[in-house]
């Protein structure tokens, strides 16, 4: 038991280092607020458990199973993931001619914005879905009632990822003064948003 424990969450540890859209926004939200940050990923976590108990009750089998309703999920996908990209670099546009002393932290973002932003993230993404699905069954123990321990799985998995891009959100504000700067701001804006706009037009063409 110990050792299936230890290799989920070596698993959940993988999963969670890999480069993806909720690293960016994450990162991203966390340039205007630790607060922001951190609800950004209780969103993101919020949709990495439901995904988890859709995958418990075998919901998401009809998704892999049906190529128009995968397809139609990652369309939809996309289109939130270029709206994010748009949002950044419109955001970037609008900081420019800026003064440098101007504390940027007040930049419009609420706390159920930056909550609603994750979650959406999240759910949009149908590789989550199928990626739940196939990880979580993995590590049930042998005999153990699979639908309790699935969602437990799950619940465990979103709290771990919590704890760790927790840290991504202390990093960025322990950066705050260098963050803070205007031009420093735009430039990663425009990082964030150019990262955004591909991964959507990535996930948009895959097939």
């Amino acid at each position: 038991m110990l050792t299936t424990l230890i290799a989920f969450l070596g698993a959940c540890t993988l999963i969670a280092a890999s480069p993806g859209p909720s690293t960016v926004l994450i990162i991203k939200r966390s340039l205007h607020s630790r607060r922001t940050g951190f609800l950004t990923v209780l969103g993101n976590e919020t949709g990495v458990f439901l995904w988890g108990v859709v995958a418990a009750f075998g919901l998401t089998a009809l998704l892999t199973a049906s190529e128009i309703a995968y397809d139609v999920m990652r369309i939809v996908g996309a289109v939130v993931l270029v709206g994010f990209g748009i949002q950044a670099l419109r955001q970037a546009r609008c900081m420019k001619g800026e003064a440098e002393d101007r504390d940027p932290r007040g930049a419009g973002v609420t706390g159920w914005a930056a909550y609603r932003g994750g979650l959406l993230l999240n759910l949009a993404n149908p590789k989550a879905a199928v990626f739940a699905m196939s990880f979580l069954p993995q590590f049930v123990p042998e005999g153990a009632p699979h639908l309790p321990a699935m969602v437990g799985l799950a619940a465990l998995w979103a709290v771990y990822e919590v704890g760790y891009y927790g840290l991504y959100v202390w990093f960025v504000g322990r950066m705050k003064a260098v963050l803070s700067r205007v031009g420093v701001r735009r430039r990663l804006e425009q990082v964030s948003g150019g990262v955004l706009l591909l991964l959507g037009v990535r996930m948009a063409l895959d097939s």
